[in-house]
């Protein structure tokens, strides 16, 4: 099991992380899209609880996983034209940028609204903000949009993908997932 990204394909905790952060933002979406709509009580406040526990762990995962790709070398080579390997570039940046900031943007938004804010009931983190009702909406609008500009980037991320393995069959999509291996791969 190869670890570490190659020139050929990403390693085995870049695979990880990037499908486990998928589930989790996935996961997100759902509860964010529903928990306004619940009826007041312990349901709704624990759906929410959820929602930021989870949106905290994206936030860590992240991070963590910059700091992986830093040290697991760079992402595998793309072959084919430059400005596919440069809207590939700019789609991965965006994509870390915003699942950075989605997190953030609901930190500050809590923070704002003068909630706590627990980790899956174990521990307080600090606000971001002061409570202020103007920076509550500042914070919560930021956070809808940059969730929609999510769905929009990745929507392109997943066609490019599906683009690659069923049109140009150059291998792009097979280089994420964790069960396929080429000849190529095991030597």
């Amino acid at each position: 099991m190869q670890l570490r990204n190659s020139n050929t394909r990403w390693g085995a905790v870049s695979q990880f992380l990037h499908w486990l952060i998928l589930g989790l933002v996935l996961v997100m979406a759902v509860l964010g899209l529903t928990m306004t709509d619940l009826p007041n009580g312990i349901d709704k406040i624990k759906t929410y609880a959820l929602h930021k526990s989870i949106g905290i762990s994206v936030l860590a995962l992240m991070l963590l996983r910059l700091l992986w790709r830093a040290f697991a070398g760079p992402a595998p080579t793309l072959s084919g034209p430059h400005w596919q390997r440069r809207m590939a570039s700019l789609a991965h940046g965006v994509l870390y940028a915003l699942m950075l900031a989605i997190p953030l943007s609901g930190w500050a938004f809590n923070s704002a609204a003068n909630f706590a804010l627990r980790w899956f009931g174990w521990f307080n983190l600090p606000r971001l903000v002061p409570a202020d009702p103007r920076l509550k909406a500042v914070f919560h609008e930021a956070h809808e949009w940059l969730f929609w500009i999510l769905v929009a980037v990745v929507v392109l991320h997943a066609a490019a993908a599906l683009k690659h393995h069923f049109v140009d069959r150059d291998g792009v999509l097979m280089r994420m997932l964790p069960w396929f291996r080429t000849k190529k791969d095991e030597t």
